[in-house]
């Protein structure tokens, strides 16, 4: 059975460049280097399939608030066991341009999380959260995750999205345990802050 990789966000030019859509801007990365075109699927999402891979690239087009919907449908239609499920998706609680890989874990805050936990009924599937935090002031989260990356972000975005299929290459190659050796390197307080939701699960 393929792996999967499925990217949260928005569908639409509104929500292309903004931070909630960085899971759907990861996808991206990783269709361009394998060379994959989308199409529509049978469930709410668009697809691509790489044979080299063997791994399939998702993106729901049921808008954030119901990613949980489309990430089942997949599941079940080709048969992806929960454990070969990436999901990416940004995550305020790390910093930019960090990213964290994860086997396990609840959905915080993050609606579309929400929706996919409540949809495959449980939370031991892997993730990779792109951190977004640290310059939203006093801005409204739901504002600021809706705001475009500033121009002075849009370099080390590369970096960040260059850094995640990196990660999430080496996952289909190996294994969750070893991408996370390899790739989560975190500032002190954001490994304090893991440890703690662990602890909480």
């Amino acid at each position: 059975m393929p792996r999967a990789v499925i990217g949260l966000g928005n569908p639409g030019e509104r929500y292309a460049k903004t931070r909630h859509n960085a899971g759907f801007m990861v996808i991206d990365e990783l269709a361009r280097r394998w060379q994959v075109t989308f199409r529509s699927g049978k469930g709410s999402y668009i697809f691509a399939r790489s044979t080299n891979w063997d791994a399939i690239l998702m993106k729901p087009t049921t808008y954030m608030n119901h990613s949980g919907q489309a990430v089942r449908h997949l599941a079940d239609y080709f048969k992806i066991k929960t454990e070969d499920l990436m999901i990416v998706f940004d995550d305020l609680d790390f910093h930019f341009p960090e990213i964290r890989l994860r086997k396990q874990g609840g959905a915080g805050t993050h609606r579309g999380m929400q929706s996919v936990i409540k949809h495959l009924s449980l939370l031991t599937f892997p993730r990779t959260r792109m951190g977004i935090g640290g310059a939203q002031g006093q801005r409204l989260a739901e504002d600021f995750v809706l705001e475009n990356y500033s121009q002075a972000d849009l370099d080390i975005l590369s970096k960040q999205l260059g850094k995640a299929a990196d990660a999430i290459e080496y996952w289909l190659k190996e294994d969750i345990d070893s991408a996370m050796n390899r790739f989560n390197t975190s500032p002190p307080k954001a490994q304090a802050e893991d440890s703690k939701e662990e602890k909480l699960i």
